[in-house]
Order: structure tokens, then sequence, then C-alpha cells
């Protein structure tokens, strides 16, 4: 469902994070989107350039030039009346919504919340300056959170006295937080309660004693405290108390090694703890990102059903936790691996616009390399390693995303610590063999090599041919991984983008081409398809240090019949080879846009 709809012909899908004007979609970056969300959920107030900077780019210093560049970004694509400037005080979104979409939209996703103005019983009327500055401040910290939707004081301060009983029908919020104040000789007493709109039941409730020196020390302190206790109440979801054998069985459920038999444990016991405990959102989470995980060593034949069991238990965990980042996390897994990009983005961009960590925070950037965003992948997978560094998936994904960047002698440190502590995990020993192979420490690969023989690679098998090839890169041995290439293809009608971009590397650019164009790209759904979290996913297209299937002008249209340039060219965001290959990426896949489904196919 759409989260607004503005009148005319400007239709805003914040589910999809499009802008479409006359149908079309509009060329809107990631941070003018964040904008225009930001100036929707504040429409009824004048916003300053302090506060959409604090919301836009939360935690970064930035220039107040950005603000304005993205501005003009958005007035270009909706009009110039679309937002106000208010001189000295900020700016304004003014163009109408339509009230029905609206209606439909406030509550899904995060709450929404309408203060109202608390009730002044001291029978002073100069209290009721007090009172109205008290919720207007608690209002304004709300809205710097950026974590729930606050209706502005315009609106809610238009139920009083006995008209507030009206104030969920007529805003459509979710909860309602009211009060009253009450001044007593040199003292106040102010009580507030936050109501849920749904069940009418009282949620949260306190009361503060101050005495009334600084009647605007007071206001701030109050309206801190009241702001800091909604947010923990709505954001930092404390799990309720469970029975301590339950809460072990959880502790247990995390996983080592991630191979696809310790994966079915971790569930088991996870399926266990939320039949035992469904209230316990954190050990949905994991079930749900631990499940999808699983579900990427499962035969394509049978992901249709897992899939949706893992949206099932995300979907749970996410109504108890609108922002778990593990059940995030498990809806982007079981996505394809690729086609329904523009689904697959979305989904990230939630997953990196939630507060707060989680093991899918480690997923982030992995996640981006999908779509060729390998410098920004790398800055979030720092961002997630410095806060877990000794956990073995976030240095398992610190040391890729080194690879990805070409940083191979960063990267193979982390695999080799990963490789001694934990002789169960594949990856970091077929990732360690590339990363010797690029730095052409020869004697290391002969060893490692070795080492294959007695540590099956498994999903990672592909590996070993291709580092023999770039070991040894004779003629003869070319020629061998060709025909083992060709035959394969010819026997299962299918490739794997990773294999295209071996051959490719390996001088075989055209083959790699004539082998994409012959046959699908993707999974035959046969016994012997590719199995693990990288079968059939595109990250390894973008990597720095192998750059020659990009390089030729017939990788954008490849690109369209994986979906990517219809992700690119919707939403602008453009992976980082397009200022780095020798002709017009950008042209050759607008020529691609009008590719027909039969082009596309995959």
């Amino acid at each position: 469902m759409r989260q607004a709809y503005v009148s005319g012909d400007i239709e805003v899908r914040g589910d999809e994070r499009r802008v479409l004007v006359n149908g079309r979609p509009a060329p809107l970056g990631a941070r003018a989107f964040d904008l225009l969300m930001t100036l929707i959920e504040h429409r009824d107030r004048v916003i300053s350039k302090a506060e959409l900077m604090a919301l836009v780019w939360p935690g970064l210093i930035v220039e107040e030039n950005n603000l304005t560049v993205q501005i003009s970004a958005l007035r270009k694509a909706l009009g110039s009346a679309a937002i106000a400037t208010v001189a000295g005080r900020g700016y304004r979104f003014t163009l109408p919504l339509d009230a029905c979409e609206h209606e439909q939209t406030s509550r899904q996703g995060r709450p929404v919340i309408a203060v109202l103005a608390f009730d002044n019983l001291s029978g002073d009327a100069e209290m009721q300056f007090f009172s109205d500055g008290v919720s207007e401040e608690i209002i304004q910290r709300l809205s710097r959170g950026a974590n729930l939707g606050v209706i502005g004081r315009t609106s809610s301060f238009q139920f009083r006295g006995e008209h507030k009983a009206e104030v969920v029908e007529r805003l459509n919020c979710t909860h309602v937080l009211d009060g009253a104040i009450r001044r007593t000789a040199g003292n106040i007493r102010i009580s507030a309660h936050l109501m849920d709109a749904s069940s009418r039941e009282t949620i949260w409730s306190q009361r503060y004693d101050r005495p009334l020196d600084n009647v605007f020390q007071v206001q701030d302190e109050i309206a801190e405290s009241i702001a800091n206790a909604l947010n923990l109440t709505f954001f930092n979801v404390a799990t309720r108390a469970v029975d301590a054998d339950v809460h072990d069985l959880y502790l247990r459920s995390s996983p080592k090694a991630y191979s696809p038999n310790e994966l079915a444990s971790s569930v088991g016991l996870l399926e266990a703890v939320t039949e035992r405990a469904p209230h316990f959102v954190e050990a949905w989470g994991r079930l749900a990102y631990l499940r999808a995980f699983l579900h990427m060593y499962l035969p394509f034949a049978e992901r249709a059903a897992s899939a949706e069991r893992v949206v099932r238990e995300a979907s749970y965990a996410l109504a108890l936790d609108g922002k778990n980042m593990d059940a995030l996390a498990g809806q982007c897994f079981v996505k394809p691996p690729y086609g329904d990009f523009v689904a697959f983005d979305a989904l990230v961009e939630r997953l990196s616009r939630a507060p707060g960590s989680g093991d899918g925070r480690l997923y982030i950037g992995w996640l981006l390399r999908h779509t060729g965003r390998v410098s920004e992948a790398l800055e979030e997978t720092q961002r997630s390693y410095r806060l877990d560094p000794l956990d073995s998936m976030s240095i398992n994904l610190m040391a890729l995303a080194y690879m990805a960047s070409g940083r191979s002698a960063e990267a193979a440190p982390l695999f080799e610590d990963l490789v001694k502590r934990i002789p169960g995990m594949s990856f970091p020993l077929s990732s360690l063999l590339r990363a010797r192979t690029f730095l052409q420490d020869w004697g290391e690969v002969d060893r490692l090599l070795a080492l294959t023989r007695e540590r099956p690679l498994r999903e990672f098998q592909d590996t070993v041919p291709f580092v023999r090839a770039k070991r040894d890169p004779t003629p003869e041995n070319i020629d061998a991984w060709r025909s083992a290439f060709e035959a394969d293809i010819t026997r299962a009608g299918r490739v794997d983008v990773a294999r295209l971009v071996y051959a490719a590397h390996l001088g075989l650019v055209d083959e790699a081409y004539s082998a994409a164009a012959s046959c699908r790209v993707g999974p035959a759904r046969i016994g012997d398809d590719i199995m693990g979290p990288d079968g059939y996913r595109t990250a390894l297209m973008f990597q720095t240090d192998m750059p020659e299937l990009r390089n030729d002008p017939r990788f954008p249209a490849l690109c369209a019949r994986l979906g990517l340039v219809e992700l690119w060219m919707n939403t602008d965001r453009w992976p980082d080879c397009v200022d780095e290959v020798p002709y017009d990426f950008r042209a050759e896949c607008l020529r691609m846009k009008g590719a027909s489904r039969e082009e596309r196919a995959y």
C-alpha cells in the first residue's frame, strides 16, 4: 500500500521508495527521497534546516549546501510549488495529500503519535502557556528521532477538553499522549499517559513533581524525560521475562560455522523457543534470519515454500518490533538472487534505515554489493565490523568487502584467522584461496589447494579450477577450463554469473557472453544447481580486480536481463562501474531500458 498519495499527478510510494510523476518514475536519489518523506511526515508545520539535516543525515556532519541541493532536486521533480521556503524558519511541504490514501497507510510500518495539549488544572490562566509549551517541546523532541510519525501541534492542539475523544478517528493515529499539569504554591505536578489507539488501553504512564524555580528549565526537563520514556516504550523493545531454560535454548541457537547442519539445528532450537515463549521477539527475528540462511542451501524447487515460512516468521517478529534487524535481513535473504531488484533494494533500504543492532545489520554491505555499490558497501561493512569485530560472520563479511574493493592484502589475514579458528566454516578457505591468488602468493596458494582436499568447499568448489588456471595460465590449462565451462553449459542449460566473471577474467570474454546468450543465467532446478548464499547472485560481477566482463559494452545488456538496469534507472543509484568502464554506461543502460521481456529473460 502507498505510504502517501499526493493529489494531482504526483504519487509517492513509500514502501517502494519511488515517486511517480504522470505515471513515470522521478529520478530521485536516496537522500532526496528521505528528505521528501520527512517533509511529508511533518507537512503541517514549518521544519527548520537544522532539524531536517538531523533527520535526513542522522549522526553525520554535513554542509547546509547538501540540503539546498536536495531541496532543488525535489522542486525540479515535483514542481517549484511543492516545497515552500519560509524565510528565517525553514521549509514546508505544501501539496495536499489524498486523505483516503493517507488514512490507509498512516498505521503502516512505524507508529503515529498525537501529542495533545496537556490540561491546565491549576486554575492559573498563565499556566496554560506552560502546559502548551511542554506538549510542544515533546513533539519537537520526538520528531527529531525519526523513529515514529509525530502529528504536528497545529492538528493535535485542536483537540482539547471534551474533543480529545475525537483525536483517534480524526487524525488516524496509532497512539495518543495526553496529560495534565497542576500548580500548587512553588511546585508543579505533571502527569502523562500513553494510550494505544486500537485497544484504548494505557500502555505507559508517569508522574513528575518539580519545583517551579525556572519555568523554562522545568519545561525542558519534563519534555526531555517524557520523550526519552516514549522512545524506550516504542523502540527499545524489551522482551518480557522468559524462563531460564528457554533463554538458554535461545543462546545456544547462535551459529558459528553456518554449515547447513548447524543452521538446521539452530532453527530447531528456535522453533522450540518461540513455541514456549511466543512473545520473545528476538527469538522470532533470529528464527526468520537463520531459516532464511538455511533456505539458501535448499534445492531451488523447494525454496518457495521455505520463503513463505520465513516471511511469516519475520512478519510476526516485525509485528512485535517493527525494526527487528534479523527479521528484516531474513526477508532480504529469501528474495530471488536476481530479477526483482527494485523490491530487493526497497528491503535493503528498510534494513539500512532501521535503528539499533542485530545480526542482520552485518549483511547490509554484502547486500549492497549485489547492485554494484562496492564503495558504499565497504563503508557500511566497516561500521558494522567496528561494533562486532570478534564475531565470525562479521569478520568474514569484512574480509569479503575488502576483497570486493580490490584490497586482498587486508582481507587475507582476516580469512586466515577464520580458517584456523573455525575449521567447519567453508567460506573463509575458499575466499582465502582467491585472496592469495590475486596477491600471487603462489606458495600459499599451493598449500591451500592441498588443504581443500582435506576440507570440502561445498558450494565453492568452482574456486579450485579457477585458481589452478590462474596459477598456471598456459594455453593448455585455459583451454581445459574453457572445455569444462562449455560442457557444463551444454549439459545443464544454465550458467552462474560467477562463472561468467571467471571466464572473462581468464581471457574468455567472448566465450562468456556467448554462454550468457545461449542459455539461462541462473539455476536450472536440477540436482547440481549451485547452493549457498552466493549461488547465482550478482556481487562478483562488480569485484574491483575482475573488470573484464564489465569493460565489455555487452555488460549492460546482461545487467538488463538480470533486472539491474531497471533498478538503476528507477532509483538513479548507479553502480561504481558507471564511471570506470571504457564506454558510456548510462547510455547503454538507457538503450536497454526498452528491451522486451524476451530479451530480458533470465
